[in-house]
C-alpha cells in the first residue's frame, strides 16, 4: 500500500505557516487538458483547502439538483447556484452548517444533509447549536432559496456520511443514511463498534410534519467476508420503476436489496430485503473499501467504485494496477460480473486519485458512464457492451500546487450538461458534444444516487 507521507507532510507545512494557500480559486477548467468534444462553460466560484484545521474547512463535496438549481454541499453546509444559464451560474445563497462532508439530498422543498464525525465542542447549523458528540442528519426548509431554515435534526448511532432518497411512502419521504465506518461507533474496539455500525439507516421525513423526521429502522448488512474489516455501508444507489432495487457499497461485501415491486417477493422502501452479495479480487477493505453503487436506467447492470487509498492517495499512476483505477459492472439479476473500466490516463504521485462519484446519462438503449474522479478530473465512458468499455471524453486538470487533496468529488451529468463539484475551486460546468447522449431524458429533478423510474 502507498504511503500517505506527501499528504502528511503538506498538512504539517500548513499548520506550521510554511506553506502558503491561494485564497482565490482561479476557474481553470477551460485550460484543462481535455479531449475535443468536452466543452468549459460556466464556473461558480468557492475556495476551499483541506490544509486548514477541522472546522474553517469550505471544500466542495457532492451536489444534488433541482429545477434550475444545483445544491453543492460543502464541509460548511451547502450553496445554492443558479444554473438556468450554464455559461454564467450564479450563487444564490450559502447556508453554513459546520459538520464536514455534508452529503445532500432534495426532495420538493427539503433539503437533507449529513453530519458525518462527533464533535468534542458545540457547532453552529444555521444559527441552530449541534451539542458536542452530535452526529446524523438536518432537515432544512429550501422554499426560500435565499434563507433555507433548520426544521429537524436526527441522532443517529454512527453518524451519517451519505444520503440517499429512496422515495415516499405513507407520507413520508424515506432516506437512506450511510455511516463512512463502525470505527469509533461505541469506544473504538471492533468488537463493540461494529455490530452497531453494521447498518443502513432507514429515515422517515413526514412530508405534512418535516420536524418529526426519525429513524425508522436500521437494515443490518451482510459480510464482511473478512471478518476484520470493519463493517457500515458507505453509500447506496437506488432505482425505482420496475427495478426496485438498491445496492450498498460496504465493506468488502457489496450489498444488494429488493426494496418493492419487481420479481423478487417481500422488500420495501422501510424494510430492504437482501438478494445477494458482490466481491471482487483486490477490494479486500484493507487498502480501501467500496465506495459507491449505481445502476443503468433500465436496472440490468450495476455500476461499482470504491475508494483505495480512502481518497488520499495517488492511485492512478501508470504502476498501479488496474483494480485501483477502474469502475466495474455486474448484472443485477446475478451479481455477475460483466466487465470493468480502466482509467486509460495515467497520473501522477503528486495526484489524489480514484474512480469517485458518478452516474449514468438517462438515454435509452445504450450505457453512457460520467465520473468524477478526483485528480484526474472528469470523464465519459460508453459502456453498452460492459465486457469492452469505450473512453468518449474527459478534462483531466493538472496538479494542485502545493500537494494536496482535490479535484472532481463529483461529475454528473444532468439535462445535457456535465456539473462537476471541484474540491477546492467549485462547481465547474461542460458539455460534452459527443452523439451517443443524443436523446437523453430531461429529469425534473435529481439525488444523483436515485434514479426515480426506470427507460426500457
Amino acid at each position: 500500500m502507498r504511503s500517505r507521507n506527501w499528504y502528511v507532510a503538506t498538512v504539517a507545512l500548513a499548520a506550521a505557516g510554511i506553506l502558503t494557500i491561494p485564497t482565490n480559486a482561479v476557474a481553470d477548467h477551460s485550460t484543462r487538458p481535455h479531449t475535443q468534444n468536452i466543452h468549459a462553460l460556466g464556473h461558480s466560484p468557492q475556495p476551499g483547502s483541506f490544509l486548514v484545521p477541522d472546522g474553517q474547512r469550505t471544500v466542495s463535496s457532492d451536489i444534488a439538483f433541482q429545477g434550475t438549481l444545483a445544491f453543492n454541499g460543502n464541509y460548511d453546509g451547502f450553496r445554492i447556484v443558479d444554473i438556468s444559464e450554464p455559461g454564467d451560474p450564479q450563487l444564490l445563497s450559502w447556508t453554513h452548517c459546520n459538520g464536514d462532508q455534508g452529503d445532500i439530498a432534495v426532495w420538493e422543498n427539503f433539503l437533507i444533509r449529513s453530519w458525518n464525525t462527533k464533535r468534542t465542542t458545540p457547532r453552529d447549523c444555521d444559527g441552530t447549536t449541534v451539542p458536542a458528540g452530535f452526529e446524523g442528519v438536518h432537515v432544512f426548509d429550501i422554499s426560500d432559496t435565499a434563507n433555507p431554515t433548520v426544521l429537524a435534526a436526527v441522532a443517529l448511532p454512527c453518524g451519517s456520511h451519505t444520503l440517499t432518497v429512496a422515495g415516499v411512502t405513507d407520507g413520508q419521504l424515506i432516506v437512506y443514511s450511510n455511516n463512512s465506518s463502525s470505527a469509533g461507533c461505541v469506544d473504538g474496539t471492533p468488537a463493540n463498534d461494529n455490530p452497531v455500525g453494521a447498518f443502513m439507516d432507514v429515515i422517515g421525513v413526514p412530508l405534512d410534519n418535516p420536524a418529526g423526521a426519525s429513524l425508522i429502522r436500521r437494515e443490518p448488512v451482510a459480510g464482511p467476508a473478512d471478518p476484520t474489516v470493519r463493517t457500515g455501508c458507505h453509500d447506496a444507489g437506488v432505482i425505482r420503476g420496475s427495478a426496485n432495487l438498491a445496492v450498498c457499497a460496504s465493506n468488502d461485501s457489496v450489498n444488494v436489496f429488493d426494496i418493492g415491486a419487481n420479481d423478487h417477493p417481500g422488500g420495501s422502501l422501510v424494510d430492504p430485503q437482501l438478494l445477494y452479495t458482490i466481491q471482487e479480487p483486490g477490494v479486500d477493505g484493507h487498502r480501501g473499501r467500496w465506495h459507491s453503487g449505481g445502476f443503468t436506467w433500465d436496472g440490468k447492470v450495476i455500476v461499482l467504485g470504491w475508494e483505495p487509498g480512502g481518497g488520499a492517495a495517488p492511485e492512478c499512476e501508470a504502476t498501479d494496477p488496474a483494480v485501483t483505477k477502474s469502475a466495474f459492472f455486474y448484472d443485477s439479476a446475478t451479481g455477475a460480473k460483466l466487465g470493468q473500466w480502466t482509467l486509460p490516463r495515467p497520473q501522477t504521485a503528486e495526484e489524489n486519485c480514484t474512480i469517485h462519484n458518478y452516474n449514468v446519462v438517462p438515454v435509452r438503449n445504450r450505457y453512457v458512464l460520467v465520473s468524477g474522479n478526483y485528480q484526474a478530473g472528469t470523464w465519459v465512458t460508453d459502456f453498452t457492451d460492459p465486457a469492452n468499455p469505450v473512453t468518449l471524453g474527459w478534462s483531466d486538470p493538472t496538479p494542485l500546487t502545493p500537494t494536496q487533496l482535490g479535484g472532481a468529488w463529483s461529475s454528473y451529468w444532468y439535462n445535457n450538461f456535465i456539473y462537476e463539484s471541484e474540491i477546492t475551486k467549485g462547481l465547474n460546468v461542460f458539455r460534452f458534444s459527443g452523439p451517443q447522449t443524443a436523446g437523453a431524458r430531461t429529469l425534473d429533478r435529481l439525488n444523483p444516487q436515485t434514479q426515480e423510474f426506470t427507460l426500457g
